[in-house]
C-alpha cells in the first residue's frame, strides 16, 4: 500500500477553450474532469496558478487528490503544475500525469513511472518545470494517425464516430487506474489492468 498522509496531485493534461474540448489531445481533462464529479469536488480557477484545480478525497477518509487542469496551452502545462506541486509540498512521484498517446492503441490504457516524453509537449513541459521525468504517467492510447495524417493534426481532432461510442467507458476505466495507482501503487495497478 502506498503512504496515504499526503496528497496526490493528478494532472488532466489538455488545451483550455471550447473548440479544444472534444480533441484526442485533451483526453487528460476528461478524466479529471470524472475524478472530480467522482470526489464531489467542482473545478474552480485556482488564483496562484493558471490552472483550474479541484480537491477531494477517494472514499470516506481516504486519499486526497488535488486535481489540476493547467489553462495554458500543452507546450505550457508543467509551470501550473510545478507551481501547485510546490505550494502543497507534493514531491514528484506523487504527481500523476494523465495524457493522449499515440504509441498506444486506442482504448488501452498503461501505467508508467518516468521514462521519456514521446515528444509530448504536456509532458516535456512538466519534466522541464518539476526538474526531473520521475511521476507516473496514465497513458491513455489514442493510436496512430491513419494514412499520411501529421500526428500534430490527429491529435488535436474530434474522437471519431466509433470511437466516441467507447469513450465514456474508456475514460471511467482511466480514472480507475488513476485511483488505482494512489490507492495500491504503480506494479498492482500495472499487473491489474495492463492484460485489459
Amino acid at each position: 500500500m502506498t503512504d496515504e498522509t499526503g496528497p496526490w496531485l493528478v494532472v488532466g493534461l489538455g488545451n483550455p477553450g471550447r473548440e479544444y474540448a472534444g480533441n484526442r489531445h485533451n483526453v487528460g481533462f476528461m478524466v479529471a474532469e470524472l475524478l472530480a464529479v467522482r470526489l464531489g469536488g467542482r473545478f474552480g480557477r485556482y488564483k496562484r496558478v493558471v490552472a483550474d484545480v479541484a480537491e477531494g478525497r477517494i472514499g470516506f477518509g481516504g486519499p486526497k487528490l488535488v486535481l489540476l487542469k493547467p489553462q495554458t496551452y500543452m507546450n505550457l502545462s508543467g509551470g501550473p503544475v510545478a507551481a501547485l506541486a510546490q505550494f502543497h509540498k507534493i514531491p514528484a512521484e506523487r504527481v500523476i500525469a494523465v495524457h493522449d498517446e499515440l504509441d498506444i492503441p486506442y482504448g488501452q490504457v498503461r501505467v508508467k513511472l518516468g521514462g521519456g516524453e514521446g515528444g509530448h509537449n504536456g509532458l516535456r513541459s512538466m519534466s522541464k518545470s518539476l526538474g526531473t521525468k520521475d511521476y507516473v504517467r496514465v497513458r491513455f492510447g489514442i493510436g496512430r494517425p491513419p494514412g499520411r495524417q501529421d500526428p500534430a493534426d490527429f491529435v488535436l481532432s474530434d474522437f471519431g464516430t466509433a470511437e466516441r461510442k467507447e469513450l465514456e467507458f474508456l475514460v471511467d476505466r482511466a480514472a480507475d487506474v488513476v485511483e488505482s495507482v494512489v490507492t495500491k501503487g504503480v506494479e498492482p495497478t500495472q499487473n491489474a489492468y495492463h492484460g485489459v
